[in-house]
């Protein structure tokens, strides 16, 4: 399993029109910088400010996740699909550049957020659809390949553009360009499937689910799932009693409690991390910079990820990631005293950041095949989908408490409650663990064969 997750294979994309994917990517993970940026320096706001628009945006984008999920089955037409969401990315970051109050950016942030995962079914779809089943784990490394190069061409785009020049309008309007850039290429440069497929189909697959779960580069979460409505008639009480039965002596809710946790600490963190580095006196083009080593760690570690967990364990490696990050949340709240931050802030958290990138990078990977491997008999697609929508709600409830937190207290106690909340998922991977080890005994070693001494019919001892 783990060798469908290893990229760079000796080879630059599994076909061409992959690269299209590369300038959206870039237009996004730029984006992801300019947005608290434009808040913070522009419009003059607040870290609350960021918090609130945050809190809209992820809101948008579990609402409206069902409503793309269920049109792209009923519609297929991928590149469709990619063309509204590409476009509207364009069209949206061009509107922005002249926003002048920050609730106008909170109207037009939320329409983003509306129309974020338009096309993120469709290009997981694209791949099954464009690829035999032996293609397929070669095509979705070269999709997040496209994902990791593009990331940090934009990242590198809003560096050198903000060291020369502080004009954040300006650079919406190049993100935008390669918005369109990625959208033309696809639709001129693809053919629709003769066969489509569901958006089910996506979980089935070993590949599409690590794909789906991996954290999207503009949300820096992954966007929800809804393949189909769980029945809940007739008898929904005794339906969910059963459920509960069952699922208590398993390890699955244990993963998902711990998972959440994970993703509620890190959207904690994330929103709350650009405004502070504002705070401690970076500029633009620093924050970029930081920003990019986050980014350029996942994408060296990322590709060696599944020869870690074959050879230390996922669970093993879940832990330490784990710990790896609550390490680096503890780092970050120790640089907010004046002791610290006067110098060295700008290495200080490259180091870091680039630290927390590396984590990332195993702790998907690893809880990804934690969860793959308890899949057994279950429909991934409704697993996946609850897995997809308690991130959905860690991305809202994270962006909540930020805000709470930013009228309440100080970054360091974001940052200190945001380490609490990611060491106590600790010891729920270690009970999945157990739970899962308990259901899967490891065999024992029988006795030695039987020889003469041993009467035929009867069997030794053997251990349990």
């Amino acid at each position: 399993m783990a060798a469908s997750l290893r990229t760079w294979s000796g080879r630059l994309v599994a076909r061409p029109w992959l690269l299209a994917f590369v300038p959206v990517n870039a237009a996004t993970a730029g984006f992801g910088v300019v947005l608290p940026l434009l808040i913070l320096i522009t419009l003059h706001g607040s870290w609350t400010e960021v918090a609130v628009a945050a809190t809209l945006f992820n809101t948008a984008v579990i609402l409206s996740s069902i409503l793309w999920g269920h049109l792209s089955d009923r519609y297929p037409r991928r590149r469709l699909f990619l063309a509204i969401n590409y476009g509207a990315f364009a069209a949206i970051y061009a509107v922005l550049a002249g926003v002048g109050t920050v609730y106008t950016l909170y109207a037009l942030y939320t329409v983003l957020g509306a129309f974020s995962p338009a096309g993120v079914s469709a290009s997981n779809l694209l791949i099954l659809e464009k690829f035999g089943e032996q293609e397929r784990p070669t095509a979705f490394a070269s999709f997040q390949e496209m994902s990791m190069v593009g990331s940090l061409a934009g990242l590198l785009l809003g560096f050198f553009w903000t060291a020369s020049d502080d004009a954040l309008r300006a650079l919406l309007y190049v993100l935008g360009a390669l918005a369109v850039v990625s959208a033309v290429a696809l639709w001129f440069g693809i053919r629709e499937a003769a066969r489509p497929l569901t958006t089910a189909s996506v979980a089935r697959h070993p590949a599409g689910l690590f794909s789906r779960l991996r954290p999207h580069i503009a949300l820096r979460n992954p966007v929800p799932f809804f393949p189909a409505r769980p029945p809940w008639r007739p008898h929904p009480v005794a339906r969910f009693r059963a459920w509960a039965a069952e699922e208590l002596r398993h390890e699955l809710p244990l993963i998902l409690l711990a998972t959440f946790l994970f993703n509620l600490s890190s959207n904690l963190f994330n929103i709350s991390y650009t405004p502070y580095l504002y705070t401690a006196g970076l500029a633009a083009s620093s924050i970029f910079l930081v920003n990019l080593a986050n980014n350029f760690a996942q994408t060296l570690v990322f590709p060696s990820t599944g020869g870690l967990a074959n050879r230390f364990g996922v669970d093993r490696l879940v832990g330490r990631a784990t710990y790896v990050r609550g390490v680096g949340y503890l780092a970050t709240a120790g640089f907010t005293f004046a002791v610290l931050a006067r110098q060295g802030t700008f290495e200080a958290n490259v180091l870091v950041y680039a630290l927390l990138g590396g984590a990332i990078a195993v702790y998907t990977t690893a809880s990804s095949l934690m969860l793959f491997r308890s899949l057994g008999p279950r429909d991934p697609g409704r697993l996946l989908g609850v897995n997809s929508a308690l991130g959905g709600l860690a991305a809202v409830a994270g962006a909540g408490l930020s805000g709470v937190l930013a009228l309440v207290g100080s970054f360091r106690l974001v940052f200190l409650v945001a380490s609490a909340i990611l060491l106590a998922s600790v010891p729920l991977w270690t009970a999945a663990t157990v739970a899962y080890h308990r259901r899967h005994p490891r065999p024992v070693a029988g006795p030695p064969p039987a020889g003469p001494d041993v009467l035929p019919g009867h069997n030794a001892h053997r251990g349990t």
